[in-house]
């Protein structure tokens, strides 16, 4: 028996660090080459880390919630000649899934436990905690679980047994207010890339806000009536598509500033972010060639895209292809907002929530569904007439959608 020790790999796009975020193995069970052992947290996306050996778990290095390098100890696989021998024959097929790890198909997730096998050193008995609230609320309250006994069934550590020592400690006070601090939450992972985007984004561009109130009424009747038909796109894809020919009309929008060699780069084609809020932060996956679409097909592709945003599965280049951004803040129940743009992108559109107010039709106040649509703008790409004629062709089409689909 040997014992291999698997190092975080180089996860790619620049990454030095990542979160550890859950163990999908214990230690004494039985693991294959391939097969994912852990899930951990970049800076981009959340994703499987596969084995490269084959053999028992010896030793898991980090609990849940701690930040590893590249390159720091992951795991400590026990493994014998016999098993040595398959993991070189699996090597020799393997794909390259993650730095030269993994095969194009993973093993089936069978995992049997076995009996720890005998190594140089005791392996220390992991707490009894099920509750991954339970290791959320000690990493905050910076409370080491293998120092508790748990009170819980059959010695299972409870929220009550966090807390319990928890008050035992005197209460960190924070020395401008004066007041308690309740939880203390690192800045890492995603939350931590879109601290340091944001702030990049309001250092290096000198932006500027425009917005305009338009009349999406006959855009839902439009949709109803599609709706009447079988099926129809949402409301965001349909903007979605007049943002992209707007784009087509005012390229300068969809463009990056390159510093280094004083040029502004107009792109070729579209690749459509779409903000989504979901439980890490803010991510902004992005729509690939959305020129190429129309608004069933955008309207597909974002659903799908959002969907992977919410449960983790986004990719890093879903994450980071994106030229320009569409923001639905709206879904939020809010009517307006100055957002930041997303770096290295020059604009984003935001658009708030669709509500009945009183408008003039026709010399008459009438009830009608108003949206207000705001574009923030790198200054250095374009000037206000080119920002306000781009934002002026999405609100007309918006307010006039049959006409404008004829054109597109």
């Amino acid at each position: 028996m040997s014992t291999q020790v698997f190092m975080l790999p180089d996860l790619g796009e620049g990454l030095t660090e990542a979160e550890l975020v859950r163990w999908l193995v214990a230690v004494g069970d039985t693991v294959a080459v391939d097969a994912p052992v852990a899930e951990v947290e970049t800076a981009k996306a959340v994703v499987e880390v596969p084995s490269p050996f084959a053999g028992v778990v010896a030793q898991r290095h980090g609990e849940e919630g701690a930040t590893l390098a590249v390159g720091e100890p992951l795991l400590s696989v026990e493994s014998s000649a016999a098993s040595e021998t398959y993991v070189e024959e699996e090597r020799a097929g393997s794909g390259n899934v993650l730095i030269g790890y993994g095969t194009s198909e993973a093993p089936p997730r069978r995992r049997r436990r076995t009996a720890p096998a005998p190594t140089s050193a005791p392996v220390a008995a992991r707490p009894a905690v099920k509750s991954p609230i339970v290791r959320q609320l000690a990493r905050r309250r910076g409370v080491d679980l293998a120092t508790l006994t748990g009170t819980g069934p059959h010695g299972v550590i409870t929220r009550r047994d966090v807390e319990a020592v928890a008050t035992d400690e005197p209460a960190a006070v924070d020395g401008r207010t004066g007041l308690a601090i309740r939880t203390r939450v690192p800045l890492r992972g995603m939350r931590k890339a879109v601290a340091e985007t944001l702030t990049r984004s309001r250092s290096e561009i000198p932006e500027a806000t425009t917005w305009v109130d338009v009349d999406a009424t006959a855009l839902l009747e439009l949709r109803a009536a599609l709706a009447a038909q079988g099926s129809a796109p949402g409301v965001l894809a349909m903007v979605a598509r007049f943002v992209v020919a707007g784009l087509a009309r005012f390229p300068e929008l969809n463009a990056r500033v390159d510093t280094e060699r004083d040029e502004i780069t107009h792109l070729d084609g579209v690749n459509l972010g779409i903000a989504a809020q979901t439980a890490r932060g803010l991510v902004v996956p992005a729509v690939r060639d959305a020129h190429r679409l129309g608004m069933r097909g955008l309207d597909a592709e974002i659903r799908r895209l959002t969907a992977a945003a919410r449960d983790g599965s986004s990719t890093a280049a879903d994450l980071t292809c994106g030229s320009f951004t569409l923001n639905n803040y709206g879904v939020l129940g809010v009517d307006g907002s100055a957002a930041i743009i997303n770096h290295p992108e020059v604009a984003i559109l935001g658009m708030g929530r669709i509500f009945p107010r009183p408008w003039v039709v026709d010399g008459e106040i009438v009830a009608r569904q108003i949206v207000q649509l705001s574009l923030v703008f790198d200054h250095r790409v374009c000037d206000g007439g080119t920002a306000g004629g781009f934002l002026r062709f999405v609100a007309d089409a918006v307010e006039s959608p049959t006409s404008a689909m004829a054109d597109l």
